[in-house]
């Protein structure tokens, strides 16, 4: 993206709050010119009150000096207050349009992208953009209009002595171009860093008990330092360059100044000019230098802020290979059928999961799919919400394709419980009722009830206010699944996708989830996943899954006799039972 494509589409999101802005930059103009007025009141201050001895001055130049301090003064406040609001009210709109861009776009980009570089892009990346915006565009003016007035004052004082100070005045813009083009690029390694340093804290954090129970403490301490040293590397390179641009332009300035009072010094020793004259002269270029840094302080913003809304930008791009059709229908409750027609699903080129699924599942039926690890399963239910699309072929709801109707309809009546059972740092109340907040607390205890989580969740320090700490870690895993199953029972969605929800759990949790999932599969049409072949032998019909293909297709008393892979999955799981039954004894 170029720097010139990048600025004019952050100024797309000023276009909001241009009258403040337009107001702010009102107040700097008027700043700038008070300052060209502080410099001009140098001679008469001298001339007038210290050389001439003029009393009725010396009563009027003190209240001029007042009220030109009074007026600064109150339209700085009021151009730094309305700038800081622009630029806040821009990074809340960029956070939540970038938010709202990541939540729309499908499972796949979340596979692909480090939760905590989602995390630094929407805080701090967004965060250095304000400077690229609202610092920029009014410091740039603020400063600029000051140098004019400035300048003005000192040609208007002497035009010979202020043609011998402008000679330094190019040699000063060559460092701020140069520097700022380094920073750029120094500014967007950073940013690259500190998503590093970001999902690594993410994962460590979040993983700590990995990390504790193999003892790489100091391992993940080693690589955050290193990945710190890096930064630090970097932000120094950074610096370096910062720093030396002020002395830098100081340094030049100062060769003007020298030529000043070497030449002003000798025309007020010849009586060709006045003290006051000179001194206002110096005083107007000395300030003249501060907003010539301001500049390079700005570019270095502005090269800082274009780096992070590449980054921004970057996300913004990406398009969702899921996406809901502008004129998408609302999908009627489900009365028939679901149908997978020669259903394909890739990844990539290379890697084709489902290959040409063919399966209808009944209205009310409990379909259960069984397979060997990575053949397809997950994958197969996860279309049905639009999780994933379809590469070829088509997947219909009472013969309506999916990709017809809106998000909203169809995942209304979609209920999913997983293996990894998402909860949220909240009451246990607002994680039943997550997608169903108008139901009521009446509503809630019988979904929990239905759930067999009332019992321990009544004995909890604060019952259903209790907070359950990030993804529920104040629980048990089997605490936690029927939670997850309370919240799919509240919402009672006609269709429910279960996959491996009791995998990971012990026999005793196992057994209290099973009969919560009894309740919630009831009069629903449910499509389980199942590690444990004995949790699906009542199943209506079970599907075998093997490298994208259904390869088998019956019930449990016509799979075995085949010999098939469903006997397989079948031996191999009681073999692991009668094992574990052995450790046990």
């Amino acid at each position: 993206m170029k720097k010139q494509g990048t600025i004019s589409r952050l100024l797309q999101y000023v276009k909001p709050y241009k009258s403040w802005l337009v107001i702010s930059m009102v107040c700097m103009v008027i700043v700038a010119s008070m300052a060209g007025a502080q410099a001009y009141l140098v001679k008469p201050l001298l001339d007038e009150i210290f050389f001439n001895k003029d009393g009725t001055m010396l009563k009027l130049i003190p209240l001029v000096i007042m009220g030109v301090f009074l007026v600064k003064g109150l339209f700085s406040y009021s151009y730094n207050y309305l700038l800081q609001k622009v630029g806040q009210s821009i990074i809340r709109d960029l956070r939540n349009l970038l938010y709202s861009h990541i939540q729309s776009l499908p499972l796949s980009f979340f596979q692909k992208k480090p939760t905590g570089e989602l995390i630094s892009r929407i805080l701090s990346d967004v965060n250095l953009i304000q400077g690229a915006v609202s610092n920029v565009l009014v410091g740039i003016l603020k400063d600029t209009c000051q140098v004019i007035f400035l300048i003005g004052v000192i040609f208007y004082q002497d035009w010979r002595m202020a043609s011998i100070a402008m000679i330094s005045l190019p040699l000063v813009i060559y460092p701020i171009v140069n520097f700022g083009r380094r920073h750029r690029r120094l500014s967007r390694g950073s940013q690259q860093t500190t998503a590093q340093v970001s999902n690594i804290l993410y994962e460590t954090i979040t993983g700590n008990r990995i990390v504790k129970a193999f003892s790489m403490e100091k391992y993940e301490v080693s690589r955050f330092a290193k990945t710190l040293d890096e930064l630090f590397a970097i932000v120094m390179r950074n610096t370096r360059i910062g720093a030396i641009s002020s002395p830098l332009m100081e340094v030049l300035g100062g060769v003007g100044i020298s030529l000043v009072v070497w030449y002003g010094g000798s025309q007020v020793l010849a009586d060709k000019s006045t003290p006051g004259t000179f001194f206002s002269f110096l005083t107007a270029l000395i300030m003249i230098y501060q907003p010539i840094k301001g500049v390079s302080a700005i570019n270095n913003s502005l090269q800082q802020g274009i780096a992070a809304a590449e980054r921004v930008f970057d996300v913004l791009d990406i398009q969702s290979d899921v996406a809901e059709k502008k004129d998408a229908i609302e999908l009627p409750l489900i009365k028939d059928a679901i149908e997978f027609t020669n259903a394909r699903f890739q990844y990539d080129e290379d890697t084709e999961v489902l290959k040409g699924i063919n399966l209808k599942v009944k209205a009310g039926e409990v379909l259960a799919v069984v397979g060997t690890s990575g053949g397809g399963k997950s994958t197969l239910v996860n279309l049905i919400p639009r999780f994933y699309d379809v590469s070829s072929g088509s997947l219909t709801i009472d013969g309506t394709d999916i990709r017809d109707v809106t998000f909203k309809s169809l995942r209304d009546q979609v209920g999913v419980v997983t293996q990894q059972t998402i909860l949220f740092n909240d009451t246990v109340r607002n994680n039943i009722a997550y997608g169903s907040l108008d139901a009521s607390e009446e509503q809630i205890k019988d979904a929990a009830r239905a759930a067999h989580a009332l019992g321990f969740i009544q004995n909890m320090p604060k019952g259903f206010d209790t907070v359950i700490g990030e993804s529920g870690a104040r629980l048990s895993g089997g605490e936690r699944q029927r939670i997850s199953i309370a919240r799919a029972i509240l919402k009672n969605a006609p269709i429910l996708i279960l996959d491996e929800a009791t995998s990971s759990l012990d026999t005793e949790s196992e057994h209290e989830v099973q009969q919560a999932i009894e309740n919630l599969v009831q009069s629903r049409t449910t499509i389980v996943i199942a590690h444990r072949l004995s949790t699906i032998r009542n199943a209506d019909r079970i599907v075998v899954i093997q490298a994208g293909e259904i390869v088998e297709e019956g019930t449990h008393d016509t799979l075995l006799p085949l010999g098939g892979v469903y006997k397989m999955l079948h031996d191999m799981q009681f073999q692991n039972d009668a094992m574990e039954l052995k450790d046990t004894e």
